[in-house]
């Protein structure tokens, strides 16, 4: 079972470049959440807060009680025992083979017997799908398999929080959708706290259960998926459908004459919110929400053709980063 990851006023600046500003959020426990944001906005610098690695200028980020960002390096020890990680390119030792790279956490973090470390291993290599790969180096695969190796080294420690960063960069779109599957089905199983940093506009639309929005040195949205698919406010609007019409340019913000002549055009519609992704055995995860549920309850009337099984095959422009 997940736990609640709760951050208040976080704020972080590296000399004078302020990176992010009073960030507020609850990552709920055993919910798939996703951040995105333009190049530059410090997602990855939130994820490396998170688990202790970069300590923030001021604010908190509690986990069962425990501030991660003012606490003795002995109690972020044990909090980091909560944690999985998945870094961008599976960040794996290139000497060694697959399964002593998922093998790693468990031979320097607990006693357990090789017997033991090996059920474990193979366990996750085949929760992953890597069984009949364990003795292959990372040099001798695919950018997709390291990634699925990464993750199931993160999942060795049955971990209760598992970050992933840009798990789709250098993926084509068929094994993006694949390892996309693969989180949700995790979820099902492991009902862990998810946190996964992507540009990939169709897995934001169509695996998480909340979405958040990075943009300016500020959280500009954070909220359930229908909330911020559903939403018109502009950052929201242009970054979730890819548009080029809004206050996103090519150095971040556009300036004043850009959107002084954009100031008369009209908006594209919004696109219909697909059906979100369920896991491969059909049977919804505990957190997954009825679709349009969250619509209902705030009296929002989501998109023509929302919630349908084709909406996510609509042609609207929306496609990966």
């Amino acid at each position: 079972m997940g736990v609640d990851v709760t951050i208040e006023g976080l704020t972080k600046s590296f000399g004078k470049q302020l990176i992010w500003k009073d960030v507020t959020l609850t990552l709920p426990a055993g919910e798939i959440s996703v951040m995105l944001g333009p190049s530059g906005t410090g997602k990855s610098v939130l994820l490396k807060s998170l688990i202790g690695l970069i300590k923030p200028d001021a604010g908190s980020v509690v986990i069962e009680g425990v501030d991660i960002a003012s606490c003795s390096e002995k109690q972020l020890y044990e909090v980091r025992k909560l944690f999985g990680v998945l870094f961008q390119d599976g960040a794996m030792f290139g000497s060694m083979n697959l399964f002593d790279n998922v093998a790693f956490p468990l031979r320097e973090h607990t006693r357990k017997s090789e017997s033991e470390i090996r059920r474990i291993v193979m366990e996750k290599m085949d929760l992953v799908g890597l069984i009949g790969a364990e003795y292959k180096l990372p040099g001798e695969i695919s950018g997709g398999m390291r990634k699925r190796a990464g993750l199931a080294r993160a999942l060795v420690l049955d971990p209760e929080i598992l970050l992933i960063d840009e798990p789709d960069s250098g993926l084509d779109p068929v094994r993006t959708s694949f390892i996309n599957q693969l989180f949700v089905d995790l979820n099902a199983q492991i009902d862990a706290t998810f946190l996964i940093v992507t540009h990939d506009i169709h897995s934001v639309r169509v695996v998480p259960d909340n979405i958040g929005l990075l943009y300016h040195k500020h959280l500009a949205m954070y909220g359930p998926r229908e909330m911020l698919l559903s939403s018109d406010e502009p950052v929201v609007r242009q970054f979730l459908n890819a548009q080029t019409i809004g206050p996103i340019g090519m150095s971040e913000e556009k300036d004043a004459d850009q959107l002084a002549a954009e100031r008369d055009l009209d908006l594209p519609p919004l696109p219909p919110i697909p059906l979100q992704l369920e896991p491969s055995s059909g049977i919804p995860r505990r957190s997954q929400r009825p679709p349009g549920e969250w619509c209902r309850l705030h009296g929002v009337t989501p998109p023509p053709g929302s919630f349908r099984a084709d909406s996510a095959l609509v042609t609207t422009g929306v496609g990966g980063a």
